[in-house]
Order: structure tokens, then sequence, then C-alpha cells
């Protein structure tokens, strides 16, 4: 299995690193130049579903830690 990795950063995007395939919601492949890639998790990004730094201009906060799934 590849190695990708999800990180919450504080307040700010997840942040993928790995060898990433982002696919839209038809199935279609969106060429990635690079194996590291911040997705916006505020709502606000301009350029969704990629961060764009609008997270620090409107104040997110998020919640620092990952809940338990609950199944």
């Amino acid at each position: 299995m590849a190695d990708v990795t999800v990180r919450a950063t504080p307040n700010g995007p997840y942040v993928v690193q790995g060898p990433i395939e982002l696919l839209d919601t038809a199935g279609n492949p969106y060429k990635l130049d690079k194996e590291s890639l911040a997705l916006c998790r505020c709502g606000h990004s301009g350029n969704k579903p990629f961060c764009d730094g609008t997270h620090s201009k409107i104040g997110f906060q998020a919640t620092e830690t990952v809940a338990d799934r609950k199944e």
C-alpha cells in the first residue's frame, strides 16, 4: 500500500502527502505536479478544493483533535 498521510494543521488546511490521485466528481483525474497538497478545511477558499490561505483572513478555528468514529 502506498504511504499517503493526511494531517490536519492548526486552524488551517488538511495537508496530504504521498503519491496522490485526486479525482473529480465524475471520476476524472486532476493533474497534480507534486506529491503534497493542501485541501481547504474552512470552506471559504476561492480555489476549492485547494487551500488558498483564506482561513487565516477569516479567523477559522478548528477542532485540534480528531474525534473517535462512532459506528
